[in-house]
């Protein structure tokens, strides 16, 4: 087994992205598709991480980028203006995301007709937001994403299946706000799940993540046990 990668840039004609694509090259031929939505941070060495991961169980993935190239890499200032802004205009996020699908599509090593989106924290949103479009892949899984519906797909119908991985204490999305997705996904007759994980706070997933105050904490624990719950749910969407 050997990892490989490459950076590949695409646009929408206004504005040029670069995302990071992985595969095993001792995998023959295509394989599925798994897009890596990243956090506030945009496209970091975490989400690569992700996606080389992600590769060595036989997946081709690319951790994607909505911010654009030129946005890579920036303060936490730029990051929250970035992500502010498509949380405004969900329309436009959804527009980027499905875009970065697409392409994710398009690459040789993936077999277009099966693929799957992953995302962590405002990714989380972004492959969530996909599903709500009714775009037709296998499956989004969302690792302590934010929640708040779009409010442009109500009366449409998810296609795609749906894992929500989620700390019971993630402040940045309440129980309330779980309630209100089950609401929201049960309306749009989604195939939906929910695995909640108690004690467990935002960002459970990252290593470097620990504030207590801001309610930003690695769990060990829900860590991997949400790995593990992501990596039985894509092997029924493409196995099953």
């Amino acid at each position: 087994m050997s990892i490989q990668t490459r950076l590949v840039e695409y646009d929408d004609g206004r504005i040029t992205y670069e995302g990071m694509l992985a595969w095993d090259d001792a995998i023959a031929g295509s394989r599925p598709g798994v897009l890596v939505a990243h956090t506030i941070r945009g496209r970091t060495p975490f989400e690569e991480g992700k996606a080389r991961d992600l590769a060595a169980l036989g997946y081709c993935a690319l951790a994607l980028d909505v911010y654009g190239k030129s946005g890579l890499g920036g303060d936490d200032a730029s990051n929250r203006a970035h992500m502010d802004a498509l949380k405004a205009d969900r329309q436009e996020l959804q527009r980027r995301s499905l875009l970065s699908l697409r392409v994710l599509k398009e690459q040789p090593e993936v077999d277009g007709s099966h693929v799957a989106a992953v995302g962590f924290c405002f990714g989380g949103l972004c492959v969530l937001d996909i599903a709500r479009t009714g775009e037709d892949l296998a499956g989004v899984v969302s690792f302590h994403g934010l929640l708040d519906a779009p409010g442009n797909t109500s009366g449409g119908v998810i296609k795609a299946k749906v894992l929500v991985l989620h700390g019971w204490d993630d402040p940045l999305a309440t129980p309330d706000r779980v309630i209100a997705l089950s609401d929201e996904f049960t309306a749009m007759e989604a195939d939906w799940q929910l695995h909640a994980y108690g004690n467990t706070m935002h960002a459970f997933t990252n290593p470097a993540a620990n504030d207590k105050d801001r309610g930003t904490v690695y769990d060990a624990t829900a860590n991997r046990r949400s790995w593990i719950a992501m990596r039985n749910f894509l092997d029924e969407l493409f196995n099953g």
